[in-house]
């Protein structure tokens, strides 16, 4: 396997062709970390504005770790994926408490912190302190497979385990870091999902997907699962000029972003039917359903969602959130100053038309 995934190739092929990103620019290791987990599911060209204005905002752990909650969170809106965003920020301020506010430099020390899993060990402990262990993202996986051309759904765990076994091997003493870099860079910018460009790969004469003209044919995917379509009814609830938000709780998915009060349509329910059930049921208000503002679909990891905006007063009651999490009446322009989650933001130029 060695002879196939060669390291000395790969890594004089990665000294000529990587591209210059601002993670790459810097041997600290907050920096380094954050833009991993930045990268999580993300392309590199969405995640660069967002690495510059979060390393602007908090430069270093302590400026992190010392945050409110809200001000970060509104750094990261748009990113998605806001679990990872709690878990750094958690992280961050476990190393401020008990580590000194320096990032452990051993990976068993750093393994035990929130949101690091087998991957993002791998890859800041051999990028920042030189340890060899092998990092395996979705891109090795390409890679790996490819090279070897290994039957097998590659989510499987005989396919996941011939995988880190091939790149536990193949890591060099010297270099570890550049190496994982070296292998996501090729799988991300030459040997890509759709047409990967066999000519430029250092490692092309020895792949064996190559070899059998089969490279699209790896990795070997399960059956995917129709991705579902949830309705969901929101209400902008208006009273005195002033827009009624509230805060989703601190656990959860998009936990502690800000959005309009609803949920989801239940079958056989009208749109204003599970607006009057949600906002009884969350606030202890009933509301006026008025006119439909608009719709806008919004796909999330697993799901889709559709959303329908409604404008609505207050019939009854005094807004008070039952699970207790905050809520606040807001004029227009605060709609730009809280963190809400994109499928929101998206209704908020249909918001603006409305309410004009």
């Amino acid at each position: 396997m060695a002879d196939i995934l060669d390291a000395g190739l790969l890594l004089s092929w990665y000294d000529t062709n990587k591209r210059i990103l601002p993670w790459r620019q810097t041997t600290d290791p907050y920096r380094i970390w954050l833009s991993e987990v930045m990268l999580q599911q993300t392309q590199v060209a969405t995640v660069i504005p967002y690495y510059d204005r979060f390393t602007r905002a908090f430069p270093d752990v302590t400026a992190l770790a010392d945050a409110q909650d809200d001000r970060v969170l509104k750094m990261w809106e748009g990113l998605g994926y806001y679990n990872r965003c709690h878990n750094f920020l958690k992280a961050m301020r476990t190393v401020r408490d008990e580590h000194g506010g320096r990032v452990p430099d051993t990976p068993n020390a750093f393994s035990g912190l929130p949101g690091v899993g087998p991957y993002t060990c791998a890859a800041v402990q051999s990028i920042a302190f030189g340890h060899p262990t092998a990092a395996v993202d979705g891109n090795v996986n390409r890679v790996v497979t490819r090279l070897f051309a290994l039957d097998g759904v590659v989510t499987s765990a005989g396919v996941k385990r011939a995988i880190q076994e091939a790149v536990d091997v193949a890591v060099p003493e010297t270099r570890p870091g550049d190496f994982n870099q070296a292998m996501m860079e090729l799988g991300a910018t030459v040997c890509t999902p759709k047409r990967p460009d066999c000519p430029r790969c250092p490692l092309g004469a020895g792949c064996k997907a190559r070899a059998l003209g089969k490279q699209e044919a790896f990795p070997v995917k399960g059956i995917r699962k129709a991705v579902p379509l949830y309705p969901v009814a929101l209400a902008v609830v208006v009273q005195n000029g002033k827009i009624l938000v509230q805060k989703r709780p601190a656990k959860g998915h998009l936990a502690g972003m800000w959005e309009f009060p609803g949920g989801r349509v239940q079958a056989g329910e009208t749109h204003a039917g599970a607006l009057e059930r949600c906002l009884v049921d969350e606030l202890g208000i009933v509301p006026v359903v008025g006119k439909m503002v608009g719709s806008v679909t919004h796909a999330y990891s697993h799901f889709r969602v559709q959303l329908f905006v409604y404008l609505a007063e207050v019939e009854g009651g005094t807004p008070k959130p039952t699970k207790g999490q905050p809520v606040d009446w807001i004029v227009p322009e605060d709609l730009e100053r809280l963190a809400f989650p994109t499928a929101n933001r998206k209704l908020f130029p249909l918001l603006v038309e409305s309410l004009a």
